[in-house]
C-alpha cells in the first residue's frame, strides 16, 4: 500500500478523546490530527514520539491530517486501523498469503451473521465461501506481538459468528496484521481481555483458522511481507 502523497513528520504532543492527537510539525507548527485507532495504543502515545501523518485533499474535511504511524525503538509502527483490510486484499492478490489463494472472487464488507460485516469474503468456482476477519496489531511485548490492546467485545462477537459460519460448512480465518517488523511471534493478550481470549481459543478449537502476518512499514509504503508464529 503506497502513500501517494509524502507523509509529514512531527512529534506527538498528546493523544486525547480517543480520536484526536495534537502534533508539532517539524517547522514548529502545532496541528490537531485524526487518530484512526480507538484502542489503548500502548507504547505509541508518549509525548515526543516521532509520528507521520497523511493529508487529505478534501478541502471540506474538518481535520485534514490523519496520524498514520509512529517510530518506536527505531521501528516504524502502523496504527491506522483502516489499513489492514486493504493490506490483506493486496497480499492475497500478490500471492503473499498462500493460505488464501485459488479463489474466483473477493468481496469486502459483506453482511453476515447477526448485524455484522465480514472484512473479506472469498468464493471459489465451486461456490465454497471463505470468511476472513482482519485484525490490526501494533502492540509488542518483548519480541512478541499481541492482540488485543484493549477490551474488544466486538472482536469476541466476531469469533462467535465465525464459528457459526464453520458450522454451516464454510471456511473461516482470522488474519492478524502486525503493522511492524520487529516481532518474532504473536500471542493473544488474554490478560488484557480474558473474554476475547476465551472466545478465540474456542473458535480455533471449532475450526476457525488463525493467521499472523507481519508488515514492512515505512513512510513511503506498508506491505505485508511474511507469516509469523502464533504462540498459544
Amino acid at each position: 500500500m503506497l502513500f501517494y502523497e509524502p507523509l509529514q513528520k512531527g512529534h506527538l504532543i498528546k493523544r486525547y478523546k480517543r480520536f484526536l492527537a495534537d502534533i508539532e510539525l517539524e517547522d514548529g507548527t502545532c496541528i490537531t490530527a485524526h487518530c484512526p485507532n480507538s484502542g489503548a495504543m500502548q507504547g505509541l502515545t508518549n509525548p515526543g514520539t516521532p509520528v507521520w501523518m497523511s493529508t487529505s485533499p478534501n478541502p471540506n474535511r474538518k481535520l485534514p491530517y490523519t496520524w498514520e504511524m509512529a517510530e518506536v525503538d527505531g521501528t516504524f509502527v502502523g496504527m491506522n486501523t483502516s489499513n489492514p483490510n486493504h493490506l490483506v486484499e493486496e497480499a492475497i492478490h500478490a500471492g503473499v498469503i498462500q493460505e488464501l489463494q485459488g479463489y474466483e472472487s473477493l468481496r469486502r464488507e459483506v453482511a453476515y451473521g447477526k448485524n455484522s460485516r465480514i472484512d473479506i469474503l472469498l468464493q471459489n468456482q465451486d461456490g465454497l465461501l471463505t470468511y476472513v476477519e482482519v485484525k490490526n496489531v501494533h502492540l509488542r511485548r518483548g519480541k512478541i506481538a499481541a492482540f488485543p490492546s484493549s477490551v474488544t467485545a466486538r472482536g469476541a462477537k466476531h469469533m462467535r459468528e465465525l464459528i457459526d459460519m464453520v458450522r454451516l460448512g464454510h471456511n473461516a480465518y482470522v488474519v492478524y496484521v502486525v503493522q511492524r517488523n520487529d516481532c518474532e511471534g504473536f500471542e493473544i493478550a488474554d490478560d488484557i481481555d480474558p473474554i476475547y481470549g476465551e472466545e478465540t481459543s474456542n473458535a480455533i478449537k471449532n475450526g476457525v483458522i488463525p493467521l499472523v502476518y507481519a508488515c514492512e512499514v515505512t513512510p513511503d509504503a506498508i506491505t505485508i511481507t511474511h507469516r509469523i508464529n502464533l504462540y498459544s
